[in-house]
């Protein structure tokens, strides 16, 4: 009243400034600036009337140790007197709005800290006096609240024409309107006597019927302050005159608007204002008293509440200070321990079905399998599954409940989703759950739906036995799971229902598509199994097995290798068990064919061990002949004394095997009836072929008491005679490479004793003339020098010589380097015809040689180096000579 401003810090320290030097009626303190708006009188007008002035302080600079006033303006626009009501500044610092009792408003639009940037305009004028203002910003809109005695309006401030909406005909007095937080939306609230009103910028939201005379309306932390009295007073008598209030008094009321309920209520002696600020409130009253409030930590009023056994305030009150979900989750447990011990199961469910997620469900669990209380039990565990947060051991419960309650609708309601993405349960529980209680329809649904292939099989053919819905179900299976099911299943499908799963395996073995009901896709390829894996199947049906087997090798040729031996088994087991003759034979040409068709060349052994275990000759011999098995052939025919087979088994294989005329020789001699004509085509054959000495012949048939000289005798003269003529050639031969010896002996004898005299007239290369400079080998080929130089490879050949020579060094290391060639030796000396021509030419090659050190001293090994290149010298006839 005396023109101060003080300032009350934390500590209590009181400061102050002189403002005004009459006096402060107004202020008001921006929360998000350190801004200082106020109100005051510096002089008397010209009327009774003082004139206030607007000040607008900056309270972190400084001016003479005093707060800087950055901006002061007249209040009232006009000359009318007129005293200001109230006041409010936006946080944006571009609006003020100033309220008088005259019922007009002014507002001041741009930056209130300048004079250059601000408008001042009347808003409102009016016929009641103005109690309150509020500035209310959603998005890029800014409204301006005005309450008066008797009404409430809102303007719209951010645009030009500044378009105003009547909200309400009830006003209120001063200092009983306030602007809430967000949580309520941020209403405009004005208390009247009657109710407390909260508004819209365009429209009356909800009220509150609080009894007693406002007197002070305020806004805190989500709480809306009143302070009151019982004995209502009119507003206009408390706008015109504060003495004729009496000191009654006065109730100071919290209210928690979103939970409903009052947080505090106490009596105060005349209430001068109520403040926020420091997190606290403060009620200072007349006496010169300031009374903190200080609200209690969430904990503290939860515990408060629980002792009340208020669990759904708790929970409110929870929610609106945005307790974490654990928090929540514990009072929730807690408010439904409290209404199981009251006996109330049906509300502690729902409150445990609120825990969920955060309480452990065997808690829950344990309270109704105790109290056997299957209903509320169902509950908690369809909600627990609805959340996706059941185990296997839940969905058992659950099942288990449904089965005990019978509650069929329930159970189908629950197994029957329309989306693997909304099932909330371990699918394979339920179904082994469902099998076990005898459920088989919601069973095999389950496993239909969600794939579980093995366990819609597994009751279908363990349980219901139904064989045939089994085998179309394995036929609309994608190929790996048809595959892997028909490998499972097979034996027993093939037990009751034999020809429609052999139809079945037919398809997934030569061109499988799913059998999808006309929904396939017809020219997709198909997939193919492995045949030879599914041939166990058909342990017990040989007549399946037969008609799979010839399926498999008419349409798909390339079956694999087992497909035909099973086959061929088979084959032969039908022929070694039938006896009707026509029959028979017809098997036994179903056999041969298959051994013809090539599919055993791999296999060769394998068929021919079938083939002897069911004595079928026939098939044995032709896979001797196809595997060149001629030794067995003879042998077989042998066995059965069949003479003219085994001198064909020769003549169509002795070409490839000439040891048969000998076998059939031996053979033939070691009878003792007469086989004269047999040995006679033998001995012809040997005789040709010179397959055996003549001395080998007649041991073999001596061991024949039948035989006699007349048997040989053709053969022997003949073969007597063919040696004759070959020792006189060979005598020939031996003179004509004598006499050829001695000749070369002589002519190396001279090349050493006598000088060679050279008389060539002619170049051997061009024929022409020989001129000096001339080049002369001892061969007695003679060359210009330019001509020799043009064609010799090296200056130490003769060009002419070269080729021929070349060839005789090239045999002469290539005998050097098969000396001990044993092997060769050994395979060329069997298969010659002339053995000892072999030998004599391994001797010619000094094969058997006996190996030489020479040990000699370095002199004698150079001469006789020298010895040995001369003679190779004379040997290639082309030393070069001058």
């Amino acid at each position: 009243m005396e023109g101060q401003i003080w300032f009350l810090s934390r500590s209590l320290q009181l400061t102050g400034f002189q403002a005004y030097k009459l006096r402060v009626t107004h202020l008001y303190q921006l929360k998000q600036h350190n801004i200082l708006a106020s109100v005051g009188e510096d002089e008397e007008g010209i009327n009774p009337l003082v004139c206030p002035q607007v000040k607008i302080w900056n309270l972190e600079k400084r001016d003479g140790g005093n707060p800087l006033c950055t901006r002061i303006f007249p209040a009232i626009p006009g000359t009318e007197p007129t005293v200001v009501s109230c006041l409010t500044v936006h946080e944006n610092l571009n609006f003020m709005a100033i309220g008088f009792t005259d019922g007009s408003v002014t507002l001041n639009k741009g930056d209130i800290t300048r004079d250059r940037h601000s408008k001042t305009q009347i808003l409102h004028k009016g016929n009641y006096p103005v109690t309150g203002l509020a500035f209310r910003q959603a998005g890029k809109t800014t409204h301006l609240f005005v309450v008066t005695t008797e009404n409430v309006q809102s303007y719209i401030v951010s645009g030009k024409d500044y378009p105003r909406v009547e909200l309400d005909t009830h006003g209120c007095g001063l200092r009983c309107s306030a602007l809430s937080d967000p949580s309520q939306d941020l209403q405009f609230i004005v208390a009247g006597d009657e109710c407390v009103y909260l508004y819209q910028p365009d429209e009356r939201g909800p009220c509150f019927a609080f009894e007693g005379h406002k007197l002070i309306a305020h806004w805190f932390r989500g709480y809306l302050v009143i302070v009151s009295r019982d004995r209502k007073v009119s507003p206009k008598s408390e706008f015109t005159s504060r003495d004729s209030q009496s000191s009654d008094k006065q109730i100071l009321n919290i209210y928690d608007l979103c939970n409903k309920f009052i947080a505090y209520s106490a009596v105060f002696e005349d209430v001068v204002d109520v403040l926020a600020e420091w997190g606290s409130l403060y009620v200072l009253t007349r006496d010169g008293r300031v009374h903190a409030l200080q609200e209690k930590d969430t904990q503290t009023k939860l515990e408060m509440l629980f002792k009340k056994n208020l669990f759904e305030m708790a929970i409110n009150l929870a929610k609106s200070q945005h307790l974490d979900s654990d928090g929540l989750a514990q009072i929730f447990m807690q408010y439904g321990d409290h209404l199981y011990s009251k006996g109330n199961h049906d509300g502690a469910v729902q409150q445990y079905i609120r825990t969920i997620g955060k309480l452990e469900p065997s808690y829950v669990i344990r309270k109704f399998l105790d109290a056997q209380r299957i209903h509320n039990l169902t509950a908690y565990l369809q909600t627990l599954h609805r959340q996706s947060l059941a185990n296997a051991d839940h969905t058992t419960l659950l099942l288990n409940c449904y089965t005990k309650l019978k509650d069929s609708s329930k159970l189908e309601e629950f197994i029957k989703t329309k989306s693997e993405s909304e099932v909330h349960f371990d699918v394979e529980t339920a179904i082994k759950v469902l099998r076990q209680a005898g459920y088989y329809s919601h069973a095999l649904y389950l496993a239909e739906n969600h794939a579980h292939h093995e366990w819609y099989l597994k009751i279908q053919l363990e349980d219901i036995k139904n064989y045939q819905e089994a085998l179309r179900y394995i036929g609309k299976l994608p190929f790996e799971q048809a595959e892997s099911n028909m490998k499972r299943y097979g034996k027993i499908l093939m037990h009751h229902i034999p020809e429609q799963t052999t139809q079945l395996l037919k398809g997934l073995c030569t061109d499988y598509r799913p059998s999808l009901e006309g929904r396939g896709d017809k020219e997709a390829p198909g997939c193919r199994a492995n045949s030879e894996e599914f041939i166990p199947i058909f342990a017990n049906n040989p007549r399946e097995l037969k008609a799979f087997l010839e399926h498999m090798s008419e349409v798909q040729p390339d079956s694999p290798q087992g497909i035909y031996d099973t086959l061929l088994e088979l084959r032969l087991q039908n022929w070694a068990h039938e006896k009707d003759p026509q029959v028979k034979e017809k098997l036994h040409a179903e056999a041969i064919s298959l051994l013809k068709s090539g599919r055993f060349c791999n296999v060769f052994d394998k068929a021919l061990v079938l083939c002897q275990m069911h004595d079928f000759q026939d098939g044995v011999l032709y896979l001797y002949e196809q595997g060149k098995l001629f030794q067995q052939i003879m042998h077989y025919h042998m066995q059965h004394e069949q003479y003219r087979q085994v001198i064909a088994v020769c003549e169509r294989h002795g070409e490839q095997e000439p040891s048969l005329w000998e076998q059939a020789l031996s053979y033939f001699a070691r009878k003792e009836e007469d086989c004269k004509e047999y040995m006679a085509a033998v001995l012809k054959h040997i005789e040709n072929k010179n397959l055996m000495p003549p001395l080998l012949v007649v041991q073999t048939l001596a061991h024949n008491s039948t035989a006699t000289l007349s048997v040989i005798r053709d053969y022997l003269v003949q073969k007597l005679q063919k040696q004759s003529q070959q020792i006189a050639q060979d005598e020939l031969r031996v003179r004509r490479y004598r006499e050829e010896t001695t000749r070369i002996r002589q002519e190396i004898q001279e090349l050493k004793a006598s000088p060679k005299i050279f008389q060539k007239t002619k170049c051997s290369i061009c024929n022409s003339a020989l001129e000096l400079p001339s080049v002369h080998f001892l061969c007695g080929h003679s060359f210009h020098q330019h001509c020799f130089e043009s064609y010799s490879e090296s200056d130490a050949d003769c060009p002419t010589c070269l080729p021929e020579n070349r060839k005789v060094m090239d045999m002469i290391r290539a005998q050097e380097q098969k000396r001990d060639l044993h092997d060769q030796f050994q395979h060329q000396l069997k298969c010659s015809n002339d053995s000892f021509s072999v030998i004599a030419d391994y001797f010619g090659r000094g094969v058997f040689n006996k190996l030489t050190l020479l040990t000699d001293p370095p002199t004698a090994r150079l001469t006789t180096g020298l010895e040995a290149g001369l003679q190779r010298d004379l040997l290639m006839h082309s030393r070069r000579g001058t």
